[in-house]
């Protein structure tokens, strides 16, 4: 992209969830309008730039835990929220959330994270995120330094999602939290866990056709795991031990193929950022090292 590089201002925090001391909330005002972010600095001088991009359903909140323990082994860490996640902008029209578009984003918020010095920066992607952070590397690979696809797979299949997507689409006033909770849907957010009135609140704010077109691009058998290696960026597969999203076996594939290191986080199934911090942190730490 041969605009500026977008401005970084201090941000709101989304609902109630606690943020450990030092993790600031900031918003990128980028093209598409404000992205908003999660960032938390190393105390001393970074060894590198981490940023994480989210996935389906998901936010930047998904790593608040995980970017602390990433700060605490020296990295400076970020995620952000895709275009129509939470409280990021989010277009009208599927067309607003095509591949290119949600790469192009992704190449822009590094381009905000990495300032005037510019650089590279280690990017990372969780699931739907891994389809995008995969986009952004083939299309922009001297943005980054390393891509690091988290429970992700090199491909999705025909009617993932279906259900979803079909109530999306039968009910667009209605969030995807409620629809898949009809029961709990008009509690109020004292009769709920705190982490279910944050993610009620989140899908409140998650534009529908941000969550449609997703479910489209995770059904999408395309496999692009040959341009993704035709880059020669350095790449990495991280999962879960019972992840049961996306097939292990094709995540070891994938890697096979990519000639990439594949690490296994114990006792955690799709979400080992959320299940095992610590653990994943350490994880991370040492691949970006390697």
């Amino acid at each position: 992209m041969l605009h500026d590089a977008p401005a970084v201002l201090p941000g709101m925090p989304l609902g109630d969830l606690p943020l450990e001391p030092g993790t600031q909330v900031l918003v990128i005002r980028a093209q598409v309008g404000p992205l908003t972010a999660l960032h938390h600095a190393p105390d001393g001088p970074p060894t590198g730039t981490v940023l994480i991009v989210p996935g389906f359903t998901g936010s930047k909140e998904d790593h608040r835990l995980l970017l602390p323990e990433l700060a605490r082994r020296g990295w400076d860490a970020w995620s952000f929220s895709q275009r129509g996640q939470g409280d990021s902008s989010g277009p009208d029209s599927l067309a607003s959330y095509g591949m290119d578009l949600l790469a192009g984003d992704v190449e822009e918020v590094a381009q905000a994270v990495l300032g005037a010095a510019g650089g590279r920066l280690h990017l990372i992607g969780h699931s739907f995120g891994g389809l995008v952070a995969r986009a952004a590397a083939i299309a922009y690979p001297e943005r980054f330094a390393s891509l690091t696809l988290l429970c992700s797979g090199p491909h999705g299949w025909v009617g993932r999602n279906a259900d979803d997507r079909a109530a999306l689409l039968a009910n667009p006033h209605i969030d995807l939290w409620r629809l898949r909770n009809p029961q709990r849907a008009h509690l109020d957010d004292l009769d709920l866990s705190p982490d279910d009135a944050f993610l009620r609140l989140r899908a409140e704010l998650t534009h529908p056709d941000q969550l449609v077109a997703a479910i489209d691009h995770l059904a999408d058998p395309t496999d692009r795991t040959a341009e993704l290696a035709s880059t020669g960026l350095r790449t990495a597969v991280v999962h879960g031990e019972n992840d049961d999203a996306w097939p292990q076996d094709w995540q070891r594939t994938m890697a096979a193929r990519l000639g990439a290191p594949v690490r296994v986080v114990p006792a955690t199934g799709h979400c080992p950022n959320e299940e095992a911090p610590v653990v994943t942190a350490q994880i991370l730490d040492e691949l970006l090292r390697a």
